[in-house]
C-alpha cells in the first residue's frame, strides 16, 4: 500500500515537474543554459547604449588598397557574404581608397542593422561640413561612430579643440552616435583615456606588440621592432572602468601575420580581454572572414 502510494506521488511531482518547465518563459530556461559566445554575437559598446557585432570588417588594409584591388564588384561581394555571416560592423575612413565604395557596398542592406563606423582628419577647416559629407558619401542619414582618426600627439585634445566641438554639434544633430579617436602612440592614448568627451576608442592590440602604442609619438617606424602591450593593457582597464567603448585593432599585425600560429594566438588574446567590446580585422577574402569568425569562436568557446 504505502510502495503504491509512494509510487503515484512521485509520478504525480513528476508530470507537475515537467509541465512546469514546458510552459516556463524562454527567458528563464536561457538563464539556465550560459549563451554560446560567437563572432557574430551583437554586443554593448561600452555605456554608448549602442550595439556592435564582436568582429567588425576593416576597409582600410594598406589605406584601402588592400580591398580596392578586388574591384567594386569585389569589394561589394566581400561586404555582402561578411554581412551574411552575421559581420555587422563596418569600418571606414574618409582617407581610406575605399571611402566612396561604401554606399553602393550597404546598398539594399538594411542601414538598421549595420553599426558604420568612420574616422576623419581632426584637421579639417569646417568639421561640421566635414561630416555631412561623410552623410552624403555614404548615402546615410547618419554614422554609427565617427573618430578622430590617427593621433598621435600627448596635446591633441587641446589641438584639436575646435574639431571636438565640431563632433559635439554633430552629435547634437544626430548626424552621428557616438565619439571618439583612433590613436597611434601610448601619450596620445593615455591623453584620450584621461578626457572625458571620448566615448569610443579604436586601440591597436596583439599580444606580440607589433605595430602597437608605444612612447614614440610617430605612427610607426619603418621597421617595427615591437613593443612591451602592458603599457596598452593598462590603458585598457581604465576604458572600461570609465565606461568607454572599446574597439582592438591591428589583430593581424597589421596584416603582417603571415604565419597562422600568429593569427591564432593574437585573436586568442584578443578573446580573453574583457576590456574589448570589438574587434576590427581588415578582409580581402571570403577564406580570410571564415578563418576569422572559426578562430573566434573556438577562443570564445574555450574555457576561461
Amino acid at each position: 500500500m504505502n510502495s503504491n502510494y509512494s509510487r503515484r506521488q512521485f509520478l504525480k511531482r513528476s508530470t507537475l515537474a515537467a509541465g512546469a518547465l514546458a510552459l516556463a518563459p524562454e527567458g528563464v530556461l536561457r538563464a539556465q543554459t550560459p549563451a554560446k559566445r560567437t563572432a557574430a554575437d551583437e554586443v554593448p559598446l561600452g555605456k554608448t547604449g549602442l550595439k556592435i557585432s564582436r568582429l567588425g570588417m576593416g576597409t582600410g588594409s594598406t589605406s584601402g588598397r588592400i580591398q580596392t584591388a578586388l574591384g567594386r564588384d569585389g569589394f561589394t561581394k566581400l561586404v555582402h557574404y561578411a554581412y551574411d555571416q552575421g559581420i555587422r560592423f563596418i569600418d571606414c575612413a574618409q582617407s581610406y581608397a575605399t571611402f566612396e565604395w561604401i554606399a553602393d557596398a550597404i546598398k539594399g542592406l538594411p542601414r538598421e542593422k549595420i553599426f558604420l563606423q568612420s574616422k576623419l582628419d581632426g584637421r579639417a577647416t569646417d568639421i561640421l561640413a566635414a561630416i555631412d559629407h561623410h552623410r552624403s558619401v555614404y548615402n546615410t542619414d547618419y554614422v554609427d561612430s565617427m573618430l578622430v582618426h590617427c593621433m598621435i600627439k600627448t596635446g591633441w585634445m587641446d589641438d584639436y579643440k575646435r574639431a571636438l566641438d565640431g563632433y559635439d554639434q554633430a552629435r547634437e544633430k544626430k548626424w552621428i552616435r557616438s565619439k571618439g579617436v583612433s590613436c597611434h602612440s601610448l601619450p596620445a592614448l593615455r591623453a584620450a583615456v584621461a578626457s572625458d568627451w571620448t566615448e569610443v576608442h579604436l586601440v591597436r592590440v596583439n599580444p606580440q606588440g607589433h605595430r602597437t602604442d608605444g612612447m614614440e609619438e610617430v605612427m610607426w617606424a619603418a621597421t617595427d621592432p615591437g613593443h612591451d602591450i602592458a603599457p596598452v593593457l593598462d590603458e585598457l582597464k581604465k576604458m572600461r572602468v570609465k565606461g568607454r567603448g572599446v574597439i582592438g585593432m591591428k589583430i593581424i599585425g597589421d596584416g603582417q601575420f603571415v604565419n597562422a600560429e600568429d593569427r591564432e594566438k593574437s585573436i586568442r588574446f584578443a578573446m580573453s580581454r574583457p576590456e574589448l567590446d570589438a574587434v576590427v580585422i581588415g578582409f580581402k577574402s571570403t577564406d580570410e572572414i571564415d578563418e576569422a569568425i572559426r578562430r573566434m569562436n573556438s577562443a570564445l568557446a574555450a574555457p576561461a
